[in-house]
């Protein structure tokens, strides 16, 4: 078995807002009677880069600006990576750091380059990989927001059985948090859910709410995985869960991706979108075809052939975009403008040097349940 396990912000501080050591020496044990009772692969994703250096500069209040947080981050990471260190050492495990960004993931072959990393250190029974976003160099552009989506995309490069996402409630609640009842099972991440859930974090320690967490579980729900929403502080949660019992919020996986489809959906950042017809919708939805330049309506963004493209649909009710895939775009964006709306007969014979008709082939689109 296969397991990851992100760890958040506010369960790796306490209140004064530095890391909380005797907990994580209580979460060192707990992984490694796991890895050593059950023989389970384990993977940790951890934030708390920037909470760290705050703590340890005594500072309560996290900064707005990039070029600070980014400065936090350098300081509290080897900060959180010497606990991690300390904790495991008595327990003869050693730890490996992996940091990324969300261009490693962009990259197909760097992609593979990541999961075959992470699998050989896996092979080392006695190494736990600990993965963090690159905070101290992260950009907008090349960020992944939240370690909640990062721990979805690791869980589905190494396609892993589980995914705990640890934080400071019990799971996602039906109301207002802890004065009203745990849904304890989701077959299907709706748009109803992402209601209830909160955007933000509920701590104001971290950068997600429960709502990237539900969008996490989507990510990894498409690829084969089961999603854990659960308290970090309750360390046998994650035994138990192992052991077949219910904790917290459980989210089921989907059918199952390809690992280059998967990397297609999630591990690929959107560099632009089309708008598409009813028709277009129909036929990729429902039929599994290729997406054809006469079914486009409009075209945003800036984007080059190769790149991954969102595939939305008008909600006349709300009159916003819904994504309903994504892909690896034939065309550019300026040469797609050109030959949105265009049937194959028209494009040949204003554009006679364009590649072809398909948008985006099948094998290249991953339609978003």
């Amino acid at each position: 078995m296969r397991i990851v396990i992100k760890i958040g912000t506010s369960t790796l501080t306490d209140k004064t807002g530095k890391l909380n050591i005797p907990y994580i020496d209580s979460f060192a044990q707990e992984i490694s009677k796991l890895k050593k009772e059950k023989d389970i692969d384990i993977i940790l994703v951890s934030s708390g880069a920037i909470g760290a250096g705050l703590g340890y500069l005594n500072l309560t209040k996290k900064p707005k600006e990039l070029r600070k947080k980014q400065a936090l981050a350098s300081i509290g990471q080897p900060l959180i990576m010497q606990a991690y260190r300390q904790a495991f050492k008595p327990l003869n495990l050693m730890v490996a750091q992996i940091l990324l960004t969300r261009y490693d993931f962009d990259d197909r072959q760097r992609y593979i380059n990541i999961r075959n990393s992470i699998n050989e250190l896996l092979l080392r029974k006695d190494v736990i990989p600990i993965i963090n976003e690159n905070d101290s160099i992260a950009v907008d552009e090349i960020n992944f927001g939240d370690n909640d989506t990062l721990s979805a995309i690791v869980a589905a490069s190494v396609q892993a059985d589980m995914l705990f996402i640890l934080t400071d409630v019990d799971g996602l609640y039906d109301g207002i948090p802890k004065k009203s009842k745990i849904i304890k099972t989701i077959t299907k991440i709706t748009d109803e859910l992402l209601e209830i859930a909160s955007p933000d974090s509920s701590s104001g320690k971290g950068t997600g709410g429960m709502k990237t967490k539900l969008i996490a579980a989507k990510i990894a729900a498409s690829s084969g995985t089961t999603t854990f929403i659960t308290n970090g502080s309750k360390l046998n949660l994650i035994d138990d869960a192992v052991n077949g019992k219910d904790i917290g919020t459980k989210i089921l996986p989907n059918k199952k991706l390809q690992s280059r489809k998967s990397w297609i959906a999630f591990g690929k950042k959107a560099k632009g979108f089309v708008l598409i017809d009813a028709n277009a919708t129909v036929a990729i939805r429902n039929k599994e075809k290729s997406l054809l330049s006469s079914g486009i309506i409009a075209v945003g963004g800036s984007f080059n052939r190769g790149d991954t493209i969102s595939v939305v649909v008008l909600n006349p009710i709300e009159q916003s975009n819904i994504e309903v895939a994504r892909g690896l775009s034939n065309y550019n964006s300026i040469d797609l403008l050109k030959i949105a709306g265009k049937s194959s007969a028209e494009i040949k014979k204003e554009f006679p040097n364009m590649i072809c008709e398909e948008v985006i082939h099948k094998d290249n689109l991953v339609v978003i349940k």
